[in-house]
Protein backbone atom coordinates (compact mmCIF):
# COMPACT_ATOMS: atom_id res chain seq x y z
CA UNK A 1 0.00 0.00 0.00
CA UNK A 2 2.89 2.29 0.75
CA UNK A 3 4.52 1.73 -2.65
CA UNK A 4 1.02 2.07 -4.66
CA UNK A 5 0.77 5.69 -2.46
CA UNK A 6 3.90 6.94 -3.46
CA UNK A 7 3.63 6.09 -6.69
CA UNK A 8 0.33 8.61 -7.06
CA UNK A 9 -2.51 6.41 -6.62
CA UNK A 10 -5.09 6.09 -3.69
CA UNK A 11 -5.73 3.07 -1.60
CA UNK A 12 -8.47 2.16 -0.10
CA UNK A 13 -8.79 -1.01 2.39
CA UNK A 14 -11.68 -2.68 0.63
CA UNK A 15 -11.98 -5.37 3.54
CA UNK A 16 -10.42 -6.97 6.38
CA UNK A 17 -11.78 -10.60 5.61
CA UNK A 18 -9.50 -13.25 6.50
CA UNK A 19 -9.58 -16.25 4.41
CA UNK A 20 -6.95 -18.77 5.66
CA UNK A 21 -8.33 -22.35 7.05
CA UNK A 22 -5.22 -23.77 8.06
CA UNK A 23 -6.62 -27.03 8.97
CA UNK A 24 -8.33 -27.93 5.76
CA UNK A 25 -12.11 -28.15 7.35
CA UNK A 26 -14.76 -28.20 4.71
CA UNK A 27 -17.78 -26.81 6.46
CA UNK A 28 -15.63 -23.51 7.47
CA UNK A 29 -14.04 -22.97 3.81
CA UNK A 30 -17.91 -23.35 2.45
CA UNK A 31 -18.89 -21.00 4.98
CA UNK A 32 -16.30 -18.63 4.24
CA UNK A 33 -17.43 -18.74 0.62
CA UNK A 34 -20.89 -18.06 1.77
CA UNK A 35 -19.06 -14.79 3.83
CA UNK A 36 -17.43 -13.40 1.01
CA UNK A 37 -20.58 -13.50 -1.46
CA UNK A 38 -21.72 -11.31 0.79
CA UNK A 39 -19.19 -9.43 1.61
CA UNK A 40 -18.94 -8.59 -2.18
CA UNK A 41 -22.34 -7.69 -2.86
CA UNK A 42 -22.11 -5.43 0.31
CA UNK A 43 -19.39 -3.49 -1.05
CA UNK A 44 -20.83 -2.89 -4.26
CA UNK A 45 -23.93 -1.40 -2.87
CA UNK A 46 -21.91 1.15 -0.62
CA UNK A 47 -20.00 2.18 -3.73
CA UNK A 48 -23.51 2.64 -5.78
CA UNK A 49 -25.05 4.68 -2.69
CA UNK A 50 -21.84 6.65 -3.15
CA UNK A 51 -20.36 5.42 0.72
CA UNK A 52 -17.70 3.94 -0.79
CA UNK A 53 -15.09 5.30 -3.40
CA UNK A 54 -15.62 3.58 -7.19
CA UNK A 55 -12.47 1.86 -7.73
CA UNK A 56 -10.35 1.91 -10.93
CA UNK A 57 -8.59 -1.08 -10.06
CA UNK A 58 -9.17 -4.33 -7.41
CA UNK A 59 -5.96 -5.66 -6.04
CA UNK A 60 -5.42 -8.39 -4.26
CA UNK A 61 -2.39 -9.72 -1.95
CA UNK A 62 -1.46 -13.22 -1.50
CA UNK A 63 -3.97 -16.06 -2.72
CA UNK A 64 -3.49 -19.54 -2.64
CA UNK A 65 -5.56 -22.85 -1.42
CA UNK A 66 -5.73 -22.23 1.84
CA UNK A 67 -6.45 -18.73 1.32
CA UNK A 68 -8.33 -17.84 -1.43
CA UNK A 69 -9.95 -14.60 -2.78
CA UNK A 70 -13.60 -14.85 -2.53
CA UNK A 71 -14.26 -10.93 -3.00
CA UNK A 72 -11.94 -9.56 -5.66
CA UNK A 73 -12.85 -11.59 -8.67
CA UNK A 74 -16.83 -10.63 -7.64
CA UNK A 75 -16.37 -6.95 -7.69
CA UNK A 76 -14.46 -6.80 -10.32
CA UNK A 77 -16.45 -8.41 -12.74
CA UNK A 78 -19.57 -7.04 -11.73
CA UNK A 79 -17.67 -3.50 -11.67
CA UNK A 80 -15.85 -4.09 -14.86
CA UNK A 81 -12.29 -3.10 -13.34
CA UNK A 82 -9.20 -4.69 -13.90
CA UNK A 83 -8.46 -7.84 -11.55
CA UNK A 84 -5.07 -7.94 -10.41
CA UNK A 85 -3.08 -9.91 -7.92
CA UNK A 86 0.26 -10.12 -6.13
CA UNK A 87 1.85 -13.02 -4.72
CA UNK A 88 -0.11 -16.05 -6.13
CA UNK A 89 0.88 -19.38 -5.67
CA UNK A 90 -1.06 -22.87 -7.41
CA UNK A 91 -0.96 -26.38 -5.44
CA UNK A 92 -2.55 -28.67 -8.13
CA UNK A 93 -1.74 -31.82 -5.33
CA UNK A 94 -5.03 -30.24 -3.72
CA UNK A 95 -7.20 -30.59 -6.08
CA UNK A 96 -10.12 -33.01 -4.72
CA UNK A 97 -8.16 -33.39 -1.37
CA UNK A 98 -9.98 -31.33 1.66
CA UNK A 99 -9.09 -27.57 0.25
CA UNK A 100 -10.39 -28.38 -3.10
CA UNK A 101 -12.67 -25.65 -2.48
CA UNK A 102 -9.40 -23.14 -1.88
CA UNK A 103 -7.86 -24.57 -4.84
CA UNK A 104 -10.44 -24.33 -7.04
CA UNK A 105 -11.13 -20.58 -5.70
CA UNK A 106 -7.63 -19.46 -6.49
CA UNK A 107 -8.02 -21.11 -10.01
CA UNK A 108 -11.04 -19.03 -10.62
CA UNK A 109 -9.79 -15.75 -9.69
CA UNK A 110 -6.41 -16.89 -11.25
CA UNK A 111 -8.38 -17.36 -14.71
CA UNK A 112 -10.31 -13.65 -14.02
CA UNK A 113 -6.80 -11.96 -13.25
CA UNK A 114 -5.26 -9.13 -15.89
CA UNK A 115 -1.97 -9.56 -13.79
CA UNK A 116 -0.24 -11.44 -11.79
CA UNK A 117 2.92 -9.99 -9.93
CA UNK A 118 5.15 -12.46 -8.71
CA UNK A 119 7.52 -12.06 -6.08
CA UNK A 120 8.72 -15.73 -6.09
CA UNK A 121 10.10 -16.60 -9.42
CA UNK A 122 8.97 -20.15 -8.79
CA UNK A 123 5.67 -19.78 -8.90
CA UNK A 124 5.19 -18.66 -11.94
CA UNK A 125 6.00 -21.70 -13.49
CA UNK A 126 2.71 -22.97 -12.06
CA UNK A 127 0.24 -19.66 -12.12
CA UNK A 128 1.22 -18.32 -15.64
CA UNK A 129 -0.77 -21.28 -17.64
CA UNK A 130 -3.60 -20.31 -15.57
CA UNK A 131 -4.11 -17.00 -16.64
CA UNK A 132 -6.23 -15.95 -19.90
CA UNK A 133 -5.57 -15.21 -22.84
CA UNK A 134 -4.30 -11.36 -22.29
CA UNK A 135 -3.21 -11.83 -19.05
CA UNK A 136 0.42 -10.62 -17.58
CA UNK A 137 2.71 -12.09 -15.20
CA UNK A 138 5.24 -9.61 -14.05
CA UNK A 139 8.37 -10.27 -11.70
CA UNK A 140 8.59 -8.32 -8.85
CA UNK A 141 11.72 -8.27 -7.06
CA UNK A 142 10.67 -8.59 -3.07
CA UNK A 143 11.29 -5.00 -1.55
CA UNK A 144 10.70 -3.22 2.03
CA UNK A 145 10.75 0.08 3.10
CA UNK A 146 14.66 1.29 3.55
CA UNK A 147 15.29 4.62 5.88
CA UNK A 148 17.92 6.14 7.81
CA UNK A 149 21.41 6.66 6.30
CA UNK A 150 23.31 3.76 5.11
CA UNK A 151 24.81 1.13 7.88
CA UNK A 152 28.45 1.89 9.17
CA UNK A 153 31.39 -0.08 8.15
CA UNK A 154 31.21 -3.17 10.76
CA UNK A 155 34.86 -2.97 13.10
CA UNK A 156 36.93 -5.97 12.50
CA UNK A 157 36.09 -8.26 15.25
CA UNK A 158 35.33 -11.73 15.69
CA UNK A 159 32.50 -12.81 14.08
CA UNK A 160 28.49 -11.74 15.17
CA UNK A 161 26.45 -14.53 13.77
CA UNK A 162 22.37 -13.50 13.75
CA UNK A 163 19.65 -15.85 12.91
CA UNK A 164 15.88 -14.80 12.46
CA UNK A 165 13.45 -17.42 12.67
CA UNK A 166 10.36 -18.41 13.65
CA UNK A 167 9.85 -21.46 16.08
CA UNK A 168 7.69 -23.49 15.16
CA UNK A 169 7.34 -27.30 13.50
CA UNK A 170 8.16 -27.96 10.11
CA UNK A 171 10.18 -26.12 7.70
CA UNK A 172 11.33 -23.60 10.24
CA UNK A 173 12.69 -25.91 12.72
CA UNK A 174 13.84 -27.97 9.80
CA UNK A 175 16.00 -24.81 9.39
CA UNK A 176 17.29 -24.48 12.93
CA UNK A 177 18.12 -28.23 12.84
CA UNK A 178 20.37 -27.62 9.51
CA UNK A 179 21.41 -24.31 11.85
CA UNK A 180 22.79 -26.33 14.30
CA UNK A 181 24.58 -29.44 12.96
CA UNK A 182 26.40 -27.23 10.27
CA UNK A 183 27.61 -24.48 13.44
CA UNK A 184 29.16 -27.30 15.34
CA UNK A 185 31.49 -27.75 12.39
CA UNK A 186 32.51 -23.94 12.58
CA UNK A 187 35.69 -23.31 14.28
CA UNK A 188 37.00 -19.78 15.28
CA UNK A 189 36.27 -17.38 17.27
CA UNK A 190 32.04 -16.55 16.76
CA UNK A 191 28.74 -16.38 18.90
CA UNK A 192 25.16 -16.22 17.49
CA UNK A 193 22.22 -14.62 18.38
CA UNK A 194 18.89 -16.14 17.78
CA UNK A 195 15.84 -13.98 17.33
CA UNK A 196 12.21 -15.65 17.36
CA UNK A 197 10.25 -17.70 19.40
CA UNK A 198 7.47 -19.75 19.24
CA UNK A 199 5.68 -23.55 19.94
CA UNK A 200 8.95 -25.21 19.16
CA UNK A 201 11.34 -23.16 21.51
CA UNK A 202 12.14 -26.28 23.30
CA UNK A 203 13.25 -28.43 20.09
CA UNK A 204 15.29 -25.08 18.64
CA UNK A 205 17.21 -25.00 22.08
CA UNK A 206 17.39 -28.87 21.58
CA UNK A 207 18.71 -28.49 17.90
CA UNK A 208 20.99 -26.03 19.01
CA UNK A 209 22.56 -27.50 22.39
CA UNK A 210 25.61 -28.27 20.61
CA UNK A 211 27.16 -25.45 20.41
CA UNK A 212 24.70 -23.36 23.53
CA UNK A 213 27.75 -22.10 25.21
CA UNK A 214 27.86 -19.57 22.28
CA UNK A 215 24.38 -18.75 21.76
CA UNK A 216 22.31 -15.62 23.22
CA UNK A 217 18.54 -15.96 23.09
CA UNK A 218 16.39 -12.61 22.46
CA UNK A 219 13.34 -13.98 21.73
CA UNK A 220 10.86 -12.25 19.48
CA UNK A 221 11.42 -8.52 19.01
CA UNK A 222 9.72 -5.24 17.58
CA UNK A 223 10.44 -3.75 14.75
CA UNK A 224 12.62 -1.46 15.97
CA UNK A 225 14.84 -4.12 18.02
CA UNK A 226 15.13 -6.45 15.39
CA UNK A 227 17.00 -3.73 13.23
CA UNK A 228 19.50 -2.79 16.01
CA UNK A 229 19.64 -6.24 16.47
CA UNK A 230 20.58 -6.60 12.17
CA UNK A 231 23.20 -3.83 12.84
CA UNK A 232 24.86 -5.66 16.04
CA UNK A 233 25.84 -8.40 13.69
CA UNK A 234 28.20 -9.52 11.04
CA UNK A 235 26.67 -12.35 9.54
CA UNK A 236 23.00 -13.78 9.09
CA UNK A 237 22.77 -17.10 9.00
CA UNK A 238 20.00 -18.96 8.08
CA UNK A 239 19.53 -22.57 5.92
CA UNK A 240 16.23 -21.23 4.75
CA UNK A 241 14.42 -24.93 4.55
CA UNK A 242 11.47 -24.68 1.99
CA UNK A 243 11.79 -20.71 2.20
CA UNK A 244 9.40 -18.60 -0.31
CA UNK A 245 12.55 -16.05 -0.45
CA UNK A 246 12.74 -14.76 3.17
CA UNK A 247 11.75 -10.90 3.99
CA UNK A 248 14.40 -11.72 7.27
CA UNK A 249 17.50 -11.98 4.40
CA UNK A 250 16.44 -9.00 2.47
CA UNK A 251 16.27 -6.94 5.88
CA UNK A 252 19.45 -8.42 6.52
CA UNK A 253 20.99 -7.28 3.52
CA UNK A 254 19.40 -3.53 4.07
CA UNK A 255 21.05 -2.90 7.14
CA UNK A 256 24.52 -4.31 5.75
CA UNK A 257 24.51 -7.51 6.63
CA UNK A 258 25.93 -10.33 4.32
CA UNK A 259 24.19 -13.61 4.17
CA UNK A 260 25.11 -17.68 4.07
CA UNK A 261 21.33 -19.07 3.12
CA UNK A 262 20.08 -22.22 1.65
CA UNK A 263 19.85 -22.18 -2.11
CA UNK A 264 16.04 -22.44 -2.35
CA UNK A 265 13.20 -21.13 -3.76
CA UNK A 266 12.85 -17.59 -4.23
CA UNK A 267 16.43 -17.07 -2.10
CA UNK A 268 18.64 -16.20 -5.10
CA UNK A 269 16.25 -12.98 -6.20
CA UNK A 270 17.17 -11.36 -2.79
CA UNK A 271 21.06 -13.12 -2.20
CA UNK A 272 23.65 -12.64 -4.78
CA UNK A 273 25.80 -15.74 -4.62
CA UNK A 274 29.11 -14.40 -3.99
CA UNK A 275 28.03 -10.58 -4.35
CA UNK A 276 25.49 -9.83 -1.42
CA UNK A 277 26.38 -13.16 0.71
CA UNK A 278 27.04 -16.87 -0.13
CA UNK A 279 24.34 -19.41 -1.47
CA UNK A 280 24.76 -23.27 -0.47
CA UNK A 281 22.69 -26.42 -1.40
CA UNK A 282 19.43 -26.29 1.03
CA UNK A 283 19.42 -28.76 3.91
CA UNK A 284 23.39 -29.58 3.50
CA UNK A 285 24.98 -28.90 6.76
CA UNK A 286 28.47 -29.49 5.45
CA UNK A 287 28.47 -26.58 2.87
CA UNK A 288 26.11 -24.05 4.82
CA UNK A 289 29.47 -24.85 7.70
CA UNK A 290 32.30 -24.61 4.94
CA UNK A 291 30.47 -21.25 3.78
CA UNK A 292 30.19 -19.98 7.29
CA UNK A 293 33.42 -20.75 8.05
CA UNK A 294 35.27 -19.48 5.38
CA UNK A 295 33.74 -16.10 6.44
CA UNK A 296 34.33 -16.51 10.17
CA UNK A 297 37.63 -16.25 9.24
CA UNK A 298 38.05 -13.53 6.56
CA UNK A 299 36.30 -9.75 8.00
CA UNK A 300 37.47 -8.09 4.72
CA UNK A 301 35.22 -10.56 2.65
CA UNK A 302 32.07 -9.81 5.07
CA UNK A 303 32.24 -6.63 4.90
CA UNK A 304 32.95 -6.63 1.60
CA UNK A 305 29.98 -8.45 1.06
CA UNK A 306 27.92 -6.07 3.58
CA UNK A 307 28.47 -3.35 1.54
CA UNK A 308 27.33 -4.96 -1.74
CA UNK A 309 23.84 -5.86 -0.09
CA UNK A 310 23.18 -2.18 1.52
CA UNK A 311 23.80 -1.03 -1.82
CA UNK A 312 22.36 -3.29 -3.71
CA UNK A 313 19.32 -3.36 -1.46
CA UNK A 314 18.93 0.01 -1.53
CA UNK A 315 18.74 0.43 -5.42
CA UNK A 316 16.98 -2.84 -6.25
CA UNK A 317 14.46 -3.82 -3.79
CA UNK A 318 13.91 -0.55 -2.03
CA UNK A 319 10.22 1.41 -1.88
CA UNK A 320 10.88 3.91 -4.78
CA UNK A 321 11.91 0.85 -7.13
CA UNK A 322 8.72 -1.47 -6.80
CA UNK A 323 6.65 1.96 -6.62
CA UNK A 324 8.27 2.85 -10.38
CA UNK A 325 7.44 -0.68 -11.24
CA UNK A 326 3.81 -1.04 -10.06
CA UNK A 327 2.70 2.20 -11.45
CA UNK A 328 4.25 1.53 -15.08
CA UNK A 329 2.05 -1.87 -14.94
CA UNK A 330 -1.04 -0.35 -13.31
CA UNK A 331 -1.54 2.40 -14.78
CA UNK A 332 -2.09 0.73 -18.46
CA UNK A 333 -4.72 -1.37 -17.03
CA UNK A 334 -7.05 1.22 -15.64
CA UNK A 335 -6.62 3.01 -19.09
CA UNK A 336 -7.39 0.76 -21.16
CA UNK A 337 -10.46 -0.24 -18.76
CA UNK A 338 -11.35 3.55 -19.22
Amino acid sequence: MAALAQAGHQVDLATRLRTRDGTGDVTRQARLAELGTRLAGRYLRLVAEGRRPRPDLWFTYHLYYKAPDLIGPLVASALGIPYVVAEASVAHKRAGGPWDQGHRATLTALARADLVIGLNPHDRVLVQPCLKDGAHYLDLPPFLEVEGPPPPERPDRPAELLAVGMMRAGDKLASYRVLGEALVRVPGDWRLTVVGDGPARAEVEAALAPVAGRVTWRGALDAAELEAAYRAADLLVWPAVNEAYGMALLEAQAAGLPVVAGDTGGVSAIVRDGETGLLVPVGAPDPFAEAVAGLVQDSARRRALGANAAAVTRTEHGLPAAAATLDAALRPLVERAR
